[in-house]
């Protein structure tokens, strides 16, 4: 199957597109897939769909890059309509075996395609010699049918070596409609057998009804699982978004598969961040890539002609049984001209952002012995879009809001001396790393006129301040 390429959208407008963060020419795009290292390039895969600015039976579109900064898009690299995948190639992952690049993913299958909530999902596989042009294996699906004691519910499978054997978590429900995460061994990628399921919800309100996007990594002597679970009721500062990311800290037996594990934790505290996936690099960094979206937001994106985008990749490091996550190093290149470098003391900073590329903010606050207890970063437009972010020092507490309903968004931070904001702004997005990754916000912010940042504080307090003007081009 291949794209009609007389048929994919076309964008119309430019006011929300991304100057340096991954998203697609043009049509949908949800969940980064298949995220790998292969024969000199990096590789990430997506959800997509070409023919509208709306989910429909998705595809996988496809970049590569050198360096994760600098993408190539190539041509989709999975199209639904075979007998495997015939109502959409859903989310997977990717591994290099033999020379050989392969795709393990989810086909997503109607009984009646006027009843969308009725169907059912097998796992496939797709390889290439090339890391371009990708052939589905003849005897699809490698996996065709869930457990037993499964729901419809079956997908996103995430593959690894280990010992010489491969294994595969996949994202399900169980009968009593409570999220699960699955586990397959095999020895050559072909012939998979079941060992059973490794975690599962203690309750459809505690932990959700439908785990997706599963991730089994180790990490500083850890077994992290990182996974998207559906149906967390919200707290009154937590889970507020309409489904979750985050992740288990354990220790996982692979002669057993048994994993004893920690309670679930937020990832990621903003509004817009959804279907991580990692990958280990060559040089040994556990790098992430996040859907910079949320399922039912408002997208203004989608009356140009496009929608959806995927985070700045990022470094994931374990520090005390907490995920740290960090802008990878690679972001420096972006860096064309410095805007500001700055020592202060003062209780309000102001600074103009040029509208044309994107900007970078480091900002560093000494807080140990100052008398004073908020400080708000905030971005404004002459449109009135607004966002702040103000640190509580009394209690340690982050408060992230944003203009509209469902506003708020929280996060704590350990006592420290230093409030350490690492922003990235982008045409329609912000992302905001505090304390050198302890927690982050990811958030969708749109404007077609200039940002202003202000720093506003209580009480006068030293500050350093350095910026940068971003672009992607060469």
């Amino acid at each position: 199957m291949q794209i009609d390429e007389t048929k994919v959208i076309k964008v119309t407008n430019e006011r929300y597109r991304l100057n340096y963060h991954l998203s697609p020419n043009s049509g949908w795009m949800n969940d980064p897939n298949g995220f790998v290292y292969f024969k000199g390039y990096y590789h990430i895969f997506y959800q997509y769909y070409p023919y509208d600015s709306q989910w429909g039976p998705m595809h996988w579109g496809h970049a590569r890059s050198h360096d994760l900064i600098h993408w190539e898009q190539l041509p989709a690299a999975l199209v639904p309509g075979d007998r495997e995948d015939e109502d959409g190639c859903f989310s997977g992952s990717a591994i290099v075996k033999d020379d050989k690049l392969f795709l393990i993913y989810t086909g997503h299958h109607y009984y009646d395609k006027n009843d969308p909530d009725n169907f059912w999902q097998n796992q496939n596989l797709a390889f290439s010699s090339d890391g371009v042009h990708f052939t589905k294996y003849e005897n699809n699906p490698i996996i065709a049918t869930p457990p037993k004691d499964n729901t419809i519910h079956f997908r996103d499978p995430k593959v690894w070596e280990h010992d010489g054997k491969y294994y595969v978590v996949i994202g399900s429900q169980n009968e009593e409609k409570l999220g699960r995460i699955l586990m397959y061994v095999s020895n050559d990628l072909f012939e998979w057998e079941f060992k059973g399921t490794i975690a599962e919800s203690k309750s459809s309100f505690e932990e959700g009804f439908m785990w997706e996007c599963p991730d089994l990594f180790r990490l500083n002597g850890k077994d992290i699982l990182l996974f998207s679970p559906q149906g967390i009721k919200a707290q009154k500062q937590k889970y507020l978004n309409l489904f979750q990311t985050g992740y288990f800290i354990g220790d996982f037996n692979y002669q057993k598969a048994n994993y004893k594990h920690h309670e679930f934790v937020e990832l990621d505290h903003g509004h817009d961040f959804y279907a991580t996936q990692t990958m280990l690099a060559p040089d040994g960094r556990r790098i992430v890539f996040g859907w910079m979206d949320m399922w039912e937001a408002n997208m203004p994106e989608q009356a140009d002609g496009w929608a959806g985008a995927l985070t700045l990749p990022r470094e994931l490091t374990l520090k005390d049984d907490h995920l740290y996550m960090n802008p990878i190093e690679e972001t420096k290149q972006l860096r064309k001209t410095e805007l500001a470098s700055e020592k202060c003391t003062t209780a309000k900073y102001n600074l103009s952002l040029p509208k044309e590329n994107g900007t970078e903010i480091l900002l560093t606050s000494q807080i140990q012995n100052w008398k004073g207890n908020t400080i708000t970063f905030s971005i404004n437009s002459a449109e009135k879009n607004k966002m702040a972010l103000t640190y509580d020092k009394k209690d340690q507490k982050l408060t992230l809001t944003r203009q509209g309903q469902d506003a708020k968004r929280y996060a704590k931070l350990k006592k420290c001396s230093e409030l350490k904001l690492h922003v990235f702004i982008d045409r329609s997005s912000v992302e905001i790393f505090i304390n050198d990754g302890e927690a982050v916000f990811t958030e969708r912010l749109y404007s077609e006129k200039n940002y202003e940042v202000a720093v506003e504080a209580k009480q006068t307090i030293d500050m350093n301040i350095d910026s940068y003007l971003l672009s992607r081009s060469e």
